[in-house]
């Protein structure tokens, strides 16, 4: 029998509609620009010869972003603020092949800081940009890294928001339709779109109670889809629920604290 293809309409990185295939994907879907890169360990290779991968890193003036296995000294996915300016660099990334979720990180820290996530994918495809305000200026060429992580996160694609309130303990929403949940145990936040419009859902958070970093969720999948990220046992600390039109933003909650 022939194997059936699932499609949907999404909102690309840059807001333009675009057609995804939702199906795993061995490389990254062709609509990224990347360069794949496949780290010299397998997932067979013992633990010391992870510990002495290298991250591999993407720049651009005044950021730097890269994505590193367990013992490098960039673990996870990082971006470093390499200028002194009034800018803030950031990293703009998706997980294991899947164009439905964009993932923001924003380094609001200062000049020689590095902040990031330990919680990346088996395919991360990433970009490091740079921010004025809420105003990207400047962003780099995509970059992939594969079989990185010791213990990648899954991907999960399939939560509707009704079921993003089943499992979360927390949820706050906006009248623009965008729902934004999570959940302490082992820290996870979904953001989903319940509107059938051309607008984009985000979930804009911090972890930890840390100010310096803010996350960002962008579901581009459409009505009644989810979007996903793990923390470990860091707590989310503040969170808001948002509606973006393209990079506009139409729709919003006042942060909440927890």
């Amino acid at each position: 029998m022939a194997a059936v293809v699932m499609t949907a309409a999404v909102f690309n990185a840059d807001g333009a509609a675009a057609k995804i295939d939702l199906r795993p994907a061995a490389l990254p879907p062709a609509a990224l620009p990347t360069t794949t890169v496949t780290p010299s360990s397998a997932e067979d290779t013992d633990d010391a010869a992870d510990d002495a991968a290298e991250p591999e890193c993407v720049r651009v003036r005044g950021a730097e972003a890269c994505v590193g296995p367990d013992g490098s000294d960039r673990p996870g996915i990082t971006i470093e603020d390499t200028a002194s300016d009034k800018m803030h660099p950031a990293v703009e990334y998706y997980l294991n092949g899947y164009l439905g979720t964009k993932y923001v990180i924003h380094n609001l820290a200062s000049e020689g800081e590095v902040r990031g996530s330990r919680e990346i994918g088996k395919i991360v495809t990433f970009r490091a940009a740079v921010y004025r305000g809420n105003h990207r200026v400047k962003y780099g060429r995509w970059k992939t890294v594969r079989n990185i992580a010791k213990y990648p996160v899954k991907r999960d694609t399939r939560v509707t928001p009704a079921g993003a309130r089943a499992r979360s303990e927390i949820c706050t929403s906006t009248k623009g339709a965008a729902l934004t949940c999570f959940g302490q145990s082992k820290s996870f936040v979904f953001a989903c779109d319940t509107s059938a419009d051309e607008y984009q859902a985000r979930a804009e958070y911090f972890v930890a109670g840390d100010p310096t970093a803010r996350y960002e969720i962008h579901q581009l999948a459409g009505t009644n889809t989810c979007g996903k990220a793990e923390h470990g046992d860091l707590a989310i600390s503040m969170y808001r629920a948002s509606v973006f039109d393209h990079n506009r933003r139409v729709e919003t909650r006042l942060y909440k604290y927890h």
